[in-house]
C-alpha cells in the first residue's frame, strides 16, 4: 500500500479555483492507477476523476469534465487535481485513493487518504 496525504483545499468563491494535492509515500508510486473522490455533506462519497498509472488514460465524472483536470508527477510522487469554474456544489472532502489495478469510478480503491475540504460559497 501507498500512504497518501491531501492538500490545497480551502475556500473558495462561485467561478474560483483551487488545486489540491495528494502526496504519496513508496517507491512505487508510478505504478499505481490514482483516483479523486469527493463526498458532500449527507451525500455519499462519489468518484470525482481518475489516472492510470501511465498517465495516459484519465477519467472524469459527467459533473466535472471540462472544469477539473486531473494530472501526476511520479518524478515527485504527487498528484495532482485543478478545479477550475467552482460551484456550490462543488462543496466536499475530497479523497485521493490509489490502487495498482483499481481505474475510472470503481470506487474499490485500496489506498485512501485522509481528505481534504473545499468549500465554495455562492
Amino acid at each position: 500500500q501507498v500512504q497518501l496525504v491531501e492538500s490545497g483545499g480551502g475556500l473558495v468563491q462561485a467561478g474560483g479555483s483551487l488545486r489540491l494535492s495528494c502526496a504519496a509515500s513508496g517507491r512505487t508510486f508510478s505504478k499505481y492507477n490514482l483516483g479523486w473522490f469527493r463526498q458532500a455533506p449527507g451525500k455519499e462519497r462519489e468518484f470525482v476523476a481518475s489516472i492510470k498509472w501511465s498517465g495516459d488514460n484519465t477519467y472524469y465524472a459527467d459533473s466535472v469534465k471540462g472544469r477539473f483536470t486531473i494530472s501526476r508527477d511520479n518524478a515527485k510522487n504527487t498528484l495532482y487535481l485543478q478545479m477550475d469554474s467552482l460551484a456550490p456544489v462543488d462543496t466536499a472532502i475530497y479523497y485521493c485513493a490509489a490502487d495498482l489495478w483499481t481505474t475510472g469510478p470503481d470506487p474499490t480503491f485500496e489506498s485512501w487518504g485522509q481528505g481534504t475540504r473545499v468549500t465554495v460559497s455562492s
